[in-house]
């Protein structure tokens, strides 16, 4: 059982090495521990920090391409170099590395596919009132759309089964955590919540420069996250919203009509037509979404079948690799 704890990183060479000083060497149930960390077009020397504090693998993005592409990056790179379990962490020393273990329990155990660090925000000191209100408001948000009982849902300290791993495909631009959430629901992949510790903060978020960025790309995240894998129910909610605007004018105008013989209010007619029309329109592109999304699953699974076979092939080369690595070693012994 091999465990890669891959570590994304943005200018991070001054909190890195705490980070791995920290990680776990041994853990009860897992026969090899590897570090990947993804160096997100850092200009401080991040890479070459990597490289001397002993990192197994070190990958480095030509330039900045965001967290969500990042973490994607390192689960490919995690799956091809034969990972098992995956551990994704922050390279600024948020997250407490003695709680890895507990955090793969549940997947060594057999009871998750994904188990996210519930870092309890109530009570963390650094986070503000604001803070504490949005991620709560959050959680619950992403809890409705995904069916998937988070209560920490944009936490991003989460290991990774090998088989969830293989599903996942972020496409969000902007954090991985509230996709990755709604995907594993959809899929019906056990998800899991581990109580995990947190570290003193070093600095400020990079992801987001305000509360009102943080808010606005959130919802967009959501939104685009749930209508990809709802769409028919998405557009027909807005379908409908509109078609129940619209016939309150139009109710409006019949009320004169019929009830005072005013022949006026020919305005409310107007909109109120136009809105029902948007409505059904909007309910035909949901039909036509929905229909998408049926092709949209089936390259899903052909990309989940791509996957398998080139891991199988890795696996078939490392085995082979290893055979004769042994033969080598038997003829040097004779």
């Amino acid at each position: 059982m091999k465990l890669i704890i891959q570590i994304p990183c943005f200018n991070e060479a001054e909190t890195l090495p705490q980070v791995i000083n920290d990680l776990p060497t041994k853990i009860t149930g897992i026969d090899e521990i590897e570090y990947l960390v993804i160096d997100d077009g850092s200009t401080d020397g991040t890479a070459e920090v990597a490289r001397e504090l002993g990192a197994h693998h070190v990958i480095s993005n030509s330039n900045n391409r965001g967290l969500a592409q990042t973490f994607q990056t390192g689960i490919t790179q995690c799956l091809r170099a034969g990972a098992d379990i995956i551990v994704n962490t922050d390279g600024d020393n948020q997250y407490a590395g003695d709680n890895i273990p507990d955090l793969v329990k549940p997947i060594l155990e057999g009871e998750a596919d994904i188990t996210v660090g519930d870092r309890n925000t109530a009570s963390v000191p650094h986070f503000s009132k604001s803070k504490k209100l949005m991620q709560r408001v959050g959680s619950s948000t992403v809890r409705h759309l995904s069916g998937v009982d988070i209560p920490d849902a944009v936490s991003g300290f989460r290991a990774i089964s090998r088989d969830a791993a293989v599903r996942l495909s972020i496409l969000s631009t902007f954090s991985y955590t509230i996709e990755m959430l709604i995907q594993a629901g959809n899929d019906k992949l056990l998800v899991a919540s581990v109580p995990v510790k947190t570290n003193n903060v070093t600095r400020n978020s990079r992801l987001f420069s305000s509360n009102r960025q943080f808010i606005y790309n959130a919802v967009v995240t959501m939104v685009r996250a749930y209508a990809m894998y709802r769409p028919l129910r998405t557009f027909f909610t807005i379908g409908a919203v509109l078609v129940f605007i619209g016939t309150i004018p139009i109710l409006r105008f019949l009320y004169y009509f019929v009830l005072e013989s005013s022949n006026g209010h020919v305005q409310s007619l107007i909109l109120g037509s136009l809105l029902c029309i948007l409505g059904f329109l909007t309910f035909i592109s949901g039909l036509v979404a929905d229909i998408i999304s049926r092709n949209r699953l089936l390259l899903q699974k052909i990309l989940v079948r791509m996957r398998y076979e080139e891991l199988r092939r890795l696996d078939n080369s490392r085995e082979v690799s290893s055979q004769n690595k042994k033969t080598v070693m038997r003829v040097i012994d004779l």
